[in-house]
């Protein structure tokens, strides 16, 4: 695993922990011995591609689902003996807006609000602020179905925060976003942990990993396979990785040959953009010597450069394909 494995300490009550958690649907197993611990007031990244185990992990957390062996505890309570009081310590934000179309933003909050238990009047004035804080105030009184993509996910994580729990999980929120809604979202996350709130957040992208997470799990296949800080796990690469683009199939297999002879780990080449990546041991000596290979035999390159790693070069090499591959379980 990575350079911050240890023993969790004794669970607080706004800790998640859960111990060798197993899941399967028919032949397929989805979680095959998953180990999580999230400090109490930190985010946890939990990072894979479709398939890997994310969201079963989630559904078991949240006790919309039960794991057929291992064990888990939210806020200090234990997940399968009593699901009940776990639900109601936390907020769950999953990848599809949970709303009512029919409804304006703030009925739908009002609703959520009641089946917490809310009294009537506090279940208006917790939407009211709600609505204020994540900047909607102007389409309050509008139906949701008149709502961008951004606008809806806002007010499904709002809905979340309903009951200002003290665990929230959210599972792929940013799914389908521009940039601008992505950040907004982001900013939003940011200003609740800074007020003490643990959040699981379940991604495939990368940079948003690296933005929100004090720690990251990478899973695949449903088990973890690293774990560690964004800039640890980028150091487990190590080294310089060369960029290279060129044009037409004769010259990406000629600079795949070239990239190759210099590369200490896989080369990835995106056929149809003509580019090329492969970590290299010796930047400046690596690019050079790719850049002679490639005048030898008279091919025109269109792009090269030495960069820094990203988790995404974590990922392919831990695994082998990148965070976009599509498996089979859920």
């Amino acid at each position: 695993m990575g350079e911050t494995d240890s023993v969790p300490p004794t669970i607080s009550d706004t800790s998640v922990h859960a111990s060798g958690l197993v899941k399967r649907f028919g032949e397929v197993t989805a979680l095959d011995g998953l180990d999580l611990y999230v400090p109490g007031g930190t985010v946890l990244g939990l990072l894979g591609p479709n398939g890997a185990g994310k969201t079963t992990a989630v559904s078991i957390l949240t006790t919309l689902a039960e794991a057929d062996g291992g064990s888990a505890t939210v806020a200090g309570v234990d997940v399968a003996s009593n699901p009940r009081e776990v639900r109601a310590r936390i907020g769950l934000s999953g990848q599809y807006a949970a709303v009512d179309e029919h409804l304006t933003a703030t009925e739908n909050l009002e609703m959520i609000a009641c089946l917490y238990g809310m009294p009537r009047r506090q279940a208006r004035k917790r939407a009211t602020d709600l609505i204020e804080q994540f900047r909607l105030s102007e389409a309050a009184d509008r139906p949701l179905k008149t709502f961008s993509g951004g606008m809806r996910r806002r007010i499904d994580l709002a809905g979340a925060l309903i009951a200002d729990p003290p665990v929230l999980f959210l599972d792929e929120p940013t799914t389908g976003l521009d940039p601008r809604s992505r950040g907004e979202l982001w900013d939003v996350i940011r200003e609740r942990v800074a007020l003490g709130t643990t959040v699981l957040l379940t991604t495939q992208y990368l940079e948003e990993a690296d933005q929100l997470a004090n720690e990251i799990v990478v899973i695949d296949h449903g088990r973890a396979i690293a774990k560690g800080t964004a800039d640890e796990l980028k150091r487990r690469v190590g080294g310089d990785h060369l960029d290279l683009r060129v044009r037409g199939a004769a010259a990406i297999a000629s600079a795949e040959a070239a990239l190759g002879r210099v590369a200490t780990g896989p080369v990835r080449v995106r056929h149809d953009e003509g580019e090329l990546s492969a970590p290299v041991a010796q930047g400046v000596e690596a690019l050079s010597a790719v850049l002679r290979a490639l005048e030898a035999e008279g091919v025109e390159i269109l792009d090269i450069a030495l960069r820094r790693p990203t988790l995404d070069d974590v990922f392919m090499e831990l695994t082998g394909h990148a965070t976009t591959a599509d498996e089979v379980t859920q």
